[in-house]
């Protein structure tokens, strides 16, 4: 068995990686980083922390390309300022959150199972990504949701002869669940990045950091992160 996770640098797939390598060991995992256009892509740097602390091969590819009419406040060329509240307030307000990617995961798992066909032919392989309960909350986003991944983990075993499967360890857990199952496993949370500014310490208002901070205050931590980047 072989691995894939879909690494942003962030806290999910952080520990995503955490769980693979705990599983199958890291000589059989590899991690993947998307650069699709994003503001903050201060993350692809921690994702290439995270992989040489892990010791396992890191690949990078490039769909700016296929985003660059997106008017996400996630993307540079959107020119739009990010919106510091929290997914549900965003939803109430604006339907949809302003920093949806038009189907981001799609594109990326799609990608992910071409590349893990590729690199490991003929192999079983496993695709991992972080995605959880609080994602999909208040439909927030919809390809985080267990409907989604369900559907484009059937979608990808048929397209690859039943070798390719998506793995989501932490589909029906919270953020802080997830936490919870990287401290158990030492994850180096102090190296992940999962603020969408540009600057050089994480924002502390944009919606991802909210989600982030009462993930580790549930479970009564201090973010390591805030000491390695600060606070």
């Amino acid at each position: 068995m072989k691995a894939v996770v879909l690494s942003s640098g962030g806290l999910d797939s952080t520990t995503c990686l955490a769980v693979a390598v705990d599983k199958i060991g890291k000589e059989n995992v590899s991690t993947v980083s998307i650069f699709y256009g994003q503001r903050h892509a201060r993350e692809l740097s921690c994702a290439r922390m995270v992989a040489e602390y892990y010791g396992v091969n890191h690949y990078e590819f490039d769909a700016a390309e296929i985003m660059k009419n997106s008017n996400s406040a996630l993307l540079n060329s959107s020119g739009k300022n990010l919106e510091h509240s929290s997914y549900g307030e965003q939803v109430k307000k604006n339907s949809r959150v302003a920093t949806y990617v038009p189907f981001r995961n799609g594109l990326m798992l799609s990608m992910a199972a071409s590349f893990a066909d590729s690199l490991y032919n003929g192999a079983e392989v496993e695709i991992y990504i972080g995605v959880h309960q609080d994602d999909s909350a208040v439909n927030a986003y919809p390809d985080c949701s267990a409907e989604f991944i369900k559907a484009i983990g059937d979608a990808v075993e048929i397209g690859t002869y039943g070798k390719i499967k998506i793995v989501a360890p932490f589909l029906g857990k919270t953020k802080a669940d997830v936490v919870r199952i990287g401290t158990s496993l030492a994850v180096p949370y102090e190296i992940t990045w999962s603020c969408y500014e540009r600057g050089d310490k994480p924002c502390g208002h944009c919606a991802t950091c909210i989600d982030r901070a009462k993930a580790f205050a549930e479970n009564g931590i201090v973010d390591p992160a805030l000491k390695s980047f600060g606070s």
